[in-house]
């Protein structure tokens, strides 16, 4: 694009530079009653961008406000999705969790320390933004090939970014999933989750009431770093994409905390009207919303913005996407006071505005006109299409797979060691270990559980987080992987105790222009709203990110799920691994010959086909009401969750994240084999069959357990006992508990230190 001042002329070819359609602009005409200048254009691009308008999603998207009102407990949704920065949910005793999940993708490409660090920076403010102090990080990361050089530059690069960030804030990240797969290669996806608590009467809007208010800027300066990176994101990546590096935002994690701190001080005072974080679209986003939500006007005036660049044109602070600064509405009066939290914690609060009568956001430089636009016409009133939808081609061919010619392994002890040390099944610690997961000292369940868990300080309570996607089965079945996804991230969360109680989602596609990718997204969601329709979990809220394509094609459809649970009592939580030797393990739930689009297919045979796994929601539910019931009586010692790999790499798990090492020996297997037609050796060891969790019982509740999940309807198998140091399932497998955790933990710090 070439350089931009305020007299810069529009034209056809600048229209089109800022991704606006020739209807668009005649709306945008519309709306004006005239042309629009440069700094209006450019405006209306950010804000009318997929990024922040989601014009595309949007009708698809508001199936799950309409799915949140056919649920139950309504009154504990406090804020729904759409409406402010993050979702919140009522845990009781006065007290709220806040949370969300959003993309940082296409800057992590470019720039993977950066992009990743500035994820973590972003969706921090939109937790403190509403109030609510952050005690929590989580995240969602997929790479290409870990084999290839530059899938270990973005995946190292991704990972320190997350870490310093995180780190540098005081904030524990817990947990979260890493897959690896080709589909992935040039573009990754870099999904950060973040949760806070927040006292129920203390939760703050992005609201600009009160004509007469003043509006201030506070935090960090104003630079040309993140210029349109919401446009940026609302494009595909190219080979000529690291030429929009200036769209990759640039944080400082230590301004961040500062201005943390402020804010959630100010909080605490009767000063504070409204708050708005200055994310994608920057200065424009912040005005526009925050009069939208209160029917206002806002008027601002750039001279008064704090810069760290000179030369800026107001094109150029509108659009700026630089971090660590807010917009906050001040109730009159209160001026001094909220300068005073602000200088006493070194930060710029300057008054650049104030709330007005009527609805325009007016933009001034140095009293001169620079923009004047209604603000619904920036924040709400964007264009809206419905894409065209087309089953995709390759779903025939990929569906296929002939049992009959899938051949069962000679080696099954060989095939086990395969899947310990594929990237992605094996330990994730070279991850975790570089993020401070102990700070705060609330951390209860380090990552590596099914789902992290937190302590509620000052309560008995316990939060617990899982994010989950499998993103073949989205590939290969687009609306029961969209089922899956959250049935899995639930299932985590209730194998730790915890009852789900709210999802965010992040939803990461293709471009939606093509209407095979158009199709992927629409059943995806609607298989997520399925299983959350069944599973009484509503959605807060999330993030929709398009246009994840390389020059080599479209990632695999990605549905990034959430969950967060509640425990009431945290002495009740269940870990994941064996703790006791003498222990009896059940398998609950039913196993089918069920191996297309597993982990053994892909890695045993090299097929990526076939359906994946059917999802029953009736079995899922009735599943997580026996678990909660067992783990709320204290009957389960630990509980764990089949995924890929199946049975056998879930009590391979069981046995190398215990503590002491414990084994297991597996001698009832006929147990399970008496359900289905001719089950197969390779489907009941490997096979990824939905809805079932590994248990070890004390021995004295093995009854208890069993009427359990008989009230519940739940198949439960008795199929051996925690035992000495291997690993042995019937004549199939025999592997020490130290072989198995050599795989599983060394695997990708080997590969990453080839470099």
């Amino acid at each position: 694009m070439p350089s931009l001042d305020s007299t810069t002329p529009i034209t056809a070819e600048l229209i089109a530079a800022h991704g606006i359609t020739t209807e668009e602009y005649q709306h945008i005409r519309d709306i004006l009653g005239r042309d629009p200048n440069i700094t209006e254009l450019g405006m209306f691009s950010v804000m009318w961008s997929e990024h922040c308008s989601y014009k595309n999603s949007k009708p698809i998207l508001k199936l799950f406000s309409k799915m949140n009102a056919e649920l139950p407990r309504q009154e504990n949704l406090l804020v729904k999705p759409g409406q402010e920065n993050a979702g919140i949910v009522d845990i009781g005793d006065g007290l709220a969790v806040c949370f969300k999940i959003e993309s940082h993708n296409h800057p992590s490409a470019i720039e993977p320390f950066q992009g990743a660090a500035t994820g973590v920076g972003g969706i921090l403010r939109d937790i403190f933004t509403m109030g609510a102090r952050p005690i929590l990080l989580m995240n969602s990361l997929r790479f290409g090939d870990l084999a290839q050089p530059v899938s270990q530059r973005l995946f190292r690069g991704v990972v320190a970014g997350i870490a310093h960030y995180g780190n540098c804030m005081g904030i524990p990240t817990v947990g979260g999933d890493v897959y690896f797969d080709a589909s992935y290669e040039g573009n990754p996806l870099v999904n950060a989750m973040a949760l806070g608590i927040i006292k129920k009467d203390e939760i703050v809007r992005g609201a600009a009431h009160g004509i007469g208010n003043p509006v201030y800027y506070v935090g960090a300066t104003t630079g040309r770093d993140g210029l349109g990176g919401a446009a940026f994101a609302s494009k595909e990546l190219s080979e000529q994409s690291h030429e929009d590096r200036p769209a990759v935002q640039v944080g400082d994690p230590f301004m961040e905390k500062l201005l943390m701190e402020a804010c959630l001080e100010l909080l605490k005072t009767d000063a504070l009207v409204g708050m708005q974080d200055m994310g994608a679209a920057g200065l424009t986003c912040a005005g526009c919303e925050t009069a939208s939500r209160a029917s206002t006007g806002v008027e601002i005036d750039l001279a008064f913005v704090p810069r760290r660049e000179t030369g800026m044109i107001p094109y150029e602070i509108l659009l700026s996407e630089s971090q660590e600064r807010m917009l906050v509405i001040v109730k009159k009066g209160k001026e001094k006071e909220v300068e005073d939290i602000f200088e006493k914690w070194d930060l710029h609060a300057v008054k650049i505005g104030e709330v007005t009568k009527g609805d325009k956001y007016r933009v001034m430089d140095s009293g001169k006109m620079a923009a004047e636009i209604p603000a619904k016409a920036l924040a709400d009133d964007g264009p809206v299409y419905t894409r065209e939808e087309e089953k995709p081609a390759y779903l025939e061919d990929a569906q296929k797979l002939d049992l009959t010619a899938i051949h069962e392994p000679k080696d099954f002890n060989a095939v086990l060691k395969r899947l310990l040390s594929h990237p992605s099944i094996a330990s994730k610690a070279w991850v975790w270990q570089q993020y401070d997961h102990m700070v705060r000292t609330d951390t209860v369940f380090y990552p590596g559980h099914d789902a992290a868990l937190i302590r509620v300080k000052g309560t008995h309570k316990g939060i617990a987080v899982s994010t989950d996607c499998n993103s073949l089965y989205v590939y290969l079945d687009p609306l029961e992987g969209g089922k899956i996804a959250v049935a899995e991230a639930a299932r985590n969360v209730v194998c730790s105790g915890a009852r789900p109680i709210g999802l965010t989602n992040c939803l990461n596609f293709g471009n939606p222009m093509k209407p095979e990718i158009f199709w992927q997204f629409h059943n995806a969601v609607s298989g997520i709203i399925e299983s959350c329709k069944t599973l009484e979990i509503p959605v807060t809220g999330g993030n929709v990110s398009f246009y994840n394509e390389s020059p080599q094609g479209a990632i695999y459809p990605t549905p990034t799920i959430g969950v967060v649970g509640l425990i009431d009592n945290i002495e009740k939580r269940v870990p994941s691994a064996f703790q006791n030797e003498g222990d009896v393990i059940f398998l609950a739930g039913e196993t089918f010959n069920e191996i297309g689009g597993s982990h053994y297919l892909m890695i045993e045979h090299g097929l990526k086909q076939g359906l994946p796994p059917r999802l029953n929601l009736a079995r899922e539910k009735a599943l997580h009401q026996f678990i909660l019931a067992a783990a709320d009586g204290k009957k389960l010692v630990s509980c764990h969750d089949l995924a890929e790999g199946g049975l056998t790499v879930a009590l391979a798990e069981c046995c190398l994240k215990s503590e002491a090492g414990l084994g297991a020996r597996i001698q009832g297997l006929n147990g399970l084999r008496k359900h289905g037609t001719a089950l197969r050796d390779d489907a009941l060891y490997f096979g990824e069959t939905q809805s079932r969790v590994v248990i070890s019982v004390k021995p004295e509740h093995q009854k208890e357990v069993k009427t359990l999940a008989q009230k519940q309807g739940v198949a439960l198998c008795e199929i051996g006992k925690v035992d000495g140091d291997a690993l042995v399932l019937e004549e199939r497998i025999h592997v020490s508990v130290r072989e198995m955790t050599n795989l599983f933990e060394n695997w990708i710090p080997n590969i990453m230190e080839r470099q």
